[in-house]
């Protein structure tokens, strides 16, 4: 609980087994009310570990739903359960809990109703293990999303997201992709309602037990970033009609 505002962190899983418990005892439950875990039907131990470990709301989907049904499923149990600000961490380890804090206390205090854990606003990216290819293709995306979308990020790519629960209403998550497009598509959609987006520094871990996806879905990943960019463009001018904004 913050200031009287309920605090859920939700962890959309799979194949987490062996980052999960790192990252689920770092979560600061003197904060946290509730810990959501989706598993998106792994093929490991993590729907396992999850209620061994005494994960609040532990969930598993009997076919795998994808990375964006698999949010859908988290923010659909947070509205069930009266959330005011909302956590996404991914339970891989890339990303340290010890920054919830921070994220919680900006949206609770309405600075920002959105705030990213960004990797690149610092040095960290590179220094903690982030493929090369990986971090020029991150700042060309940016940097071409940023142009087309009238904002000033760092990074729209983070693990590591935090919500005002009036965003999470307001916007119609449902409507997204269940892919990773799905990440990008709701940005589009925040932006699109005007709600701005803090952003913290966040040092990132890559190791070999960290989920990663590799280069040929990353390259599909960076099509699908393009094209929102592209529709939330054409959408904002008026020249085509979108209707994830409409």
């Amino acid at each position: 609980m913050y200031k009287n505002k309920k605090v859920v962190v939700v962890l959309p899983a799979y194949n987490a087994e062996k980052t999960l418990e790192k990252t689920f005892i770092e979560i600061p439950m003197n904060l946290v009310d509730e810990v959501i875990l989706v598993d998106d039907n792994s093929i490991d131990e993590t729907y396992a570990l999850a209620k061994k470990l005494g994960i609040h709301h532990v969930i598993r989907h009997e076919n795998n739903k994808g990375y964006g049904g698999n949010q859908k499923t988290c923010y659909n149990k947070c509205k069930e359960l009266n959330a005011d600000i909302v956590v996404m961490l991914h339970p891989d380890y890339q990303y340290t809990p010890l920054l919830i804090d921070a994220m919680v206390s900006i949206i609770g205090n309405d600075l920002y109703p959105v705030v990213f854990g960004s990797r690149i606003l610092g040095k960290g990216a590179l220094r903690g293990g982030m493929p090369l290819y990986k971090y020029f293709f991150n700042r060309l995306l940016t940097f071409f999303q940023n142009t087309l979308m009238n904002q000033k990020l760092s990074e729209y790519h983070t693990g590591f997201r935090s919500f005002d629960m009036k965003v999470l209403n307001a916007v119609n998550y449902e409507k997204c992709s269940d892919d990773f497009a799905f990440d990008n598509q709701i940005v589009a959609q925040i932006c699109n309602l005007d709600f701005e987006i803090g952003e913290v520094t966040c040092p990132t871990k890559y190791f070999p037990e960290a989920s990663s996806i590799n280069f040929k879905r990353s390259s599909i990943y960076g099509l699908h970033v393009i094209l929102v960019s592209i529709r939330y463009f054409l959408h904002k001018t008026k020249i085509v009609k979108w209707d994830l904004l409409a």
